[in-house]
């Protein structure tokens, strides 16, 4: 069996490019998220993974509730999955779509976790440094992870800078062994 992002990449393809035409690439971004979270729903999978229940019934179930999150071609895209049995890879499709959307937008979301609160100024200095590095705009998602010692890990797309202090451990045990 295929993997489930080969299933759905041309169906974010297809999403990204009737986003574009109608240019509302958050609002795609909105749709394909919020329809997402409806079919991983415990009560939504009972429906989508039930051969019993027929096409016409799940794309009802399905449109109506996301009611108004989707618009025209919002609605006529999840009908399209149902008839293809591809709404169960919609939660990939939507990741996909992401990623278009922001290389389109050259923007990138970095996480950084570090053993204790970064100051805004850590924040906006490490957003300038990741901005040069990568040639594109940075949101910064911060967390804390009180098992690091110190130091910090990056992470922005393909990226990872791991700065903790397990991690220069690490680096410096490896160099040892060498």
């Amino acid at each position: 069996m295929a993997e489930k992002s080969t299933i759905a990449r041309p169906y974010a393809v297809a999403a990204f490019g009737l986003a574009q035409e109608q240019k509302d690439l958050a609002k795609w971004s909105e749709m394909l998220g919020f329809a997402a979270v409806v079919v991983t729903d415990d009560a939504m999978q009972d429906y989508v993974s039930n051969p019993k229940i027929d096409l016409d019934t799940l794309t009802r179930l399905m449109i109506e509730v996301c009611g108004d999150q989707l618009n025209d071609m919002g609605t006529n895209f999840i009908k399209v999955l149902v008839e293809n049995k591809r709404l169960n890879v919609l939660p990939e499709i939507a990741v996909l779509y992401n990623e278009l959307r922001a290389d389109a937008e050259k923007t990138v979301e970095a996480e950084v976790i570090s053993a204790f609160p970064l100051t805004e100024a850590q924040q906006g200095t490490l957003i300038e440094g990741l901005k040069k590095r990568l040639g594109r705009d940075v949101s910064l998602v911060s967390k804390v992870d009180e098992n690091l010692l110190g130091g910090a890990i990056v992470r922005a797309g393909d990226l990872v800078i791991d700065g903790s202090v397990s991690g220069q451990l690490s680096k410096l045990e490896t160099m040892l062994l060498q």
